[in-house]
């Protein structure tokens, strides 16, 4: 009989405020904080720190390294490390769109001012313009050679129409920022005087200035002529391929050490200074605020310097002072023959004269991204907060949210005496800030202790909620005694730390060790408790009460005895039945003693590395140890008899843990998966992962209902044990499956690397897995179509041959009669599942005769008006496809003269319909601006006029 185990599935992951790979970004609001934990985004109360929503879509593993805000108030664009983009919904907190595109890590997304037009670039060099509304990509822009870092829209274009004028400036660490024509999907200008890898960009508001940042101490400024967008958007082709070759042959004279640059009448940004920053460290974010009044500069230093933008009357004063300087000291000179040409200079305007350095935010740790509260999007509303508010995500796992003062608008900087900037929020509380080394559960399984350095935290697993933070020294290990009240850390130090949870404090400090304390392990009588060290001790504590607070009685530990060893003491475990006590040695040996008398009684050595973890099986019968020369090993208690080696890991070993009243044990190690085996057959039943860091700590429960392990990337994950049955067969096959689907799509990659031509718009897509799924769907829908219309063709020509014999109607498939549908409306309802980002992509799988099939029945789609934009997306894509191969067959001629004529008229309906529901449109809006327009006084002011209006009394006093 073939055996079968149950399959554990992830249940929830907690503990991550804010992962270091991507930006957190503000909500509309400024309430919400949108932030990237790992493979999911969460949503945060900024205010209360407390979680609203997690958006993670289930067919994903891959990390968010990059969220954009839309204009419309409701949708996210998150990018992928895999390069896919998925858009979510606030509102519902559900993925509405998914695109892919990318064959590389997203690094850089910005939507245009409607939020109908998406641009995306990634490590793989391209710049991708999706439609959002379509949810189709338009067209991929190529020409960067490496990275892209940042993007911004110019011009007040609609990306989606050829003929409208609007504009990309993209940046990348091949040192060049280019502006791209998306009239014309061209670069018209190419800037090539940085230096070094250009890492941000940033476009005021207005469209004016356009500002980036490299590796050195200087931002370099630019302005942005609108007038000249304009006369290189009514250039003809031809001078626009003039242009671009005067680009190359300018980045051709750059590569060779020629600086001199010849500036050219068409050139719509030029360069207009640099401003020195306070810091000389690499920039890692750069943004305008929405009012165009303040440009946020964030470096790796630990510091956000914010720069204030000078309005024209400050910047006319500016250089009349500077004048004035000039002819001082000219008249002290006391020669004024140069006057005219030193008074010149002073009259040019530069961008340190613009910009000046306004506030410096010190943060705590190395900032990751920078947000401006968007609720201050006018200057009207910045006077009234008197304040900016900035959102700052840090790679310790924490979000902190500032307040920096500005000065009222008939003040500057010096007459306002403005504070420094304060800590106005922060988020903290959920997460460690360093990643957790050592893990524990209670005896009920109703608490997990996470520790790491300078941090212990209990959390229920079940929720995933912080119940209590506590300080404590660098925790190496961790264990709840018995009452589960007290929780005992050992550290690097050497100190054995014991903590209160229900009081939330340290009760007591023991000197354990002379060096690190790396194991820490209860005795099953739950009376002691072992501890093993870096001083090559093993030190056995029995547990006493002592008075306490008040008449409190509490727990603490007295050393009893010592057990002194050859090497140092990396893990030890007691055997269920109490009678052994197993240590690992540095020197990749393990000792197994009585634990009565602490006499010798194996030693067991194979490993080439040193035994890391080790545990014992509930029946005392198996040890299985983990090694960091990346093997497993199981071991019989009786002779020492190792049974089998198992090559588990890529990486080395960190933890192995038994299921209790089983010989099921898990494996965690450096190559960040978790992996289930069964130590009776030596199979592997099943892989658990992957996460995004190296698993350090792994703990299960009493009774394996559910897996919990921490990583490298601060989170904590569990797996919950389900009722669903697993065959290794099966795993085994699922495990194929999923190499094979990972083989195709890297082929894939390969394929279109080896097609990509040079020219520089290219269509927007990727074939994936999901893409050639859609495909073979098709195939099979046209297959089954197919037949069933020849089975109906066969059956009218024998009906027109013997008129007077009724042939038996055929059987129908028995698909399209528990649809109740038709062959035509069957491929149509297939082609109409397949996500509209997906569609190019399947469409490409067809052969070319099943190309020329669903021509067919797109013909019938078109004399039906069956989802006209459909029928007309997949046709014009067909044709642009296949054309070479369409014209050279003469029979599609009379089938393409009757798709035209069918769709002339249903694209005609369509229109119509389009046009009467707009004019009703605008008739409703007009009549509800009609009754809902309400004219307001102001009652104070008309009754202060007509009181000045009266003649006041005049009191007189009589006498009599």
């Amino acid at each position: 009989m073939v055996k079968s185990y149950l399959r554990y599935e992830a249940q929830s992951t907690f503990g991550v405020i804010c992962s270091a790979g991507g930006n957190a970004v503000f909500d509309h609001s400024g309430r919400l904080s949108i932030t990237p934990a790992l493979d999911s985004v969460v949503v945060w109360d900024i205010k209360k720190a407390t979680q609203v929503a997690r958006w993670k879509d289930s067919d994903n593993t891959a990390e968010v390294t990059c969220i954009a805000r839309s204009a419309n108030d409701k949708d996210f664009a998150v990018g992928y490390a895999d390069g896919s983009i998925r858009l979510f919904d606030l509102q519902t907190n559900a993925v509405n769109v998914v695109l892919n595109g990318h064959r590389g890590r997203v690094t850089a997304l910005q939507f245009d001012a409607t939020g109908t037009v998406l641009a995306s670039g990634a490590r793989d060099t391209d710049v991708v313009v999706w439609d959002v509304v379509g949810e189709v990509g338009l067209y991929r822009l190529r020409g960067h050679k490496d990275e892209i870092t940042g993007l911004a829209f110019v011009g007040s274009g609609d990306a989606r129409n050829a003929g409208a004028a609007g504009y990309i400036v993209s940046s990348s660490k091949d040192t060049l920022v280019k502006l791209w024509d998306l009239r014309a999907q061209h670069c018209v200008q190419t800037l090539v005087t940085h230096r070094s890898e250009v890492w941000a960009l940033a476009v005021s508001p207005d469209a004016r200035l356009l500002v980036t940042a490299t590796s050195d101490a200087d931002l370099h400024v630019w302005t942005i002529a609108a007038d000249r967008l304009d006369s290189v958007e009514t250039q003809e082709q031809g001078s626009v391929e003039t242009q671009a070759q005067e680009i190359v042959e300018t980045q051709a004279q750059d590569s060779t050490g020629d600086q001199t640059t010849t500036p050219r009448s068409w050139d719509a940004i030029t360069e207009y200074g640099t401003v020195r920053r306070s810091g000389s460290s690499r920039v890692v974010d750069l943004r305008f605020h929405a009012s165009g009044q303040f440009l946020a500069c964030l470096g790796t230093d630990r510091v956000a310097e914010i720069f204030r933008v000078r309005t024209h009357h400050e910047i006319k004063k500016k250089m009349e002072r500077r004048q004035r300087r000039n002819r001082e000291k000219q008249k002290k000179g006391g020669d004024g023959s140069g006057s005219d040409a030193e008074a010149e200079p002073a009259r040019s305007i530069t961008a340190a004269d613009e910009l000046a350095s306004f506030q410096l935010v010190r943060t705590s740790a190395k900032p990751v991204s920078l947000d401006f509260d968007p609720a201050d999007s006018d200057t009207a509303a910045l006077v009234r907060r008197g304040s900016l508010r900035i959102l700052l995500s840090q790679n310790n796992n924490s979000l902190h949210v500032w307040s920096v003062a500005v000065p009222p608008p008939d003040k500057t900087t010096k007459q306002a005496a403005l504070p420094e900037p304060s800590l106005l929020n922060s988020v903290e509380m959920a997460g460690h800030r360093t990643e957790p080394r050592a893990l524990a559960l209670s005896s009920d399984n109703e608490l997990v202790a996470s520790a790491a350095s300078k941090s212990l935290r209990i959390w229920n697993p079940q929720t995933g909620a912080c119940v209590r933070t506590l300080e404590c020294g660098t925790a190496l290990c961790v264990v709840f005694l018995p009452g589960d009240q007290i929780v005992a850390v050992g550290t690097k130090e050497g100190t054995l730390e014991l903590y209160d949870i229900a009081a939330a404090a340290r009760v007591e400090t023991l000197d354990a060790h002379d060096g690190a304390v790396w194991t820490i392990d209860v005795h099953p009588d739950r009376k002691s408790v072992a501890t093993g060290g870096a001083d090559k001790a093993v030190k056995f504590w029995s547990l006493e009460l002592v008075a306490g607070a008040g008449a409190r009685r509490r727990l603490t530990l007295e050393h009893v005895r010592t057990l002194q060893m050859a090497d140092d003491v990396l893990a030890l475990r007691f055997s269920p039945d109490a009678r052994l006590v197993a240590v690992a040695l540095l020197d990749a040996t393990v000792k197994v003693f009585y634990a009565d008398s602490l006499k010798f009684f194996l030693s067991l050595y194979g490993h080439k590395l040193p035994v890391v973890s080790l545990d014992i099986s509930s029946d005392s019968t198996l040890l299985v140890t983990g090694s960091a020369d990346k093997s497993v090993k199981l071991w019989g208690l009786d002779f020492g008899d190792c049974h089998r080696s198992l090559p588990a890991h890529a990486e080395p070993v960190t933890t192995v843990r038994f299921v209790w009243g089983t010989h099921y044990f898990f494996s965690a190690a450096k190559d960040r998966m978790l992996v289930q085996w069964d130590a009776d057959n030596f199979q592997r039943i099943q892989k658990l992962g992957p996460c995004h860091g190296d698993v350090w700590a792994l703990a299960v429960a009493r009774h394996g209902t559910f897996v919990i392990a921490s990583s490298q990337d601060r989170a904590l994950r569990v797996w919950a044990k389900t009722e669903e049955p697993l065959f290794l067969e099966e795993e085994r096959e699922r495990e194929l499956e999923e190499m094979f689907d990972r083989g195709l799509e890297e082929a894939a990659d390969t394929n279109a690397d080896a097609a990509d031509d040079e020219d520089e718009a290219q269509r927007a897509g990727k074939a994936t897995v999901e893409t050639l799924k859609a495909g073979e769907r098709i195939i099979e829908a046209l297959d089954l179509a197919d037949a069933e219309r020849a089975k109906w063709t066969d059956h009218a020509a024998q009906l027109r041959r013997t008129p007077h014999i009724v042939p038996p109607q055929p059987e129908a498939n028995p698909i399209l009669a528990f649809e109740k549908l038709s062959p035509e409306a069957y491929v149509l309802r297939t082609v109409e599942r397949v996500r509209a980002a997906d569609l190019d992509d399947a469409l490409l799988v067809l052969s070319f005769p099943r190309v020329l099939s669903l021509l067919e029945y797109i013909d019938i789609w078109a004399r039906r008006e069956w989802n006209t934009p459909l029928t007309c997306r997949v046709l014009f894509f067909l044709l642009r496809s296949h054309q070479n191969q369409i014209v050279a067959t003469r029979s599609m001629r009379s089938r393409l003269d009757s798709i035209r004529r069918s769709l002339r008229s249903g694209v005609a309906t369509q229109r119509d319909q389009i046009g009467y529901n707009l004019a009703a449109l605008t008739s409703l809006k007009t009549e509800w601006e009609a009754a809902a327009t309400a004219d307001f006084f102001d009652e104070a002011a008309i009754q202060n006029i007509q009181d000045s209006q009266l003649k006041k009394r005049k009191f007189v006093g009589l006498k009599a």
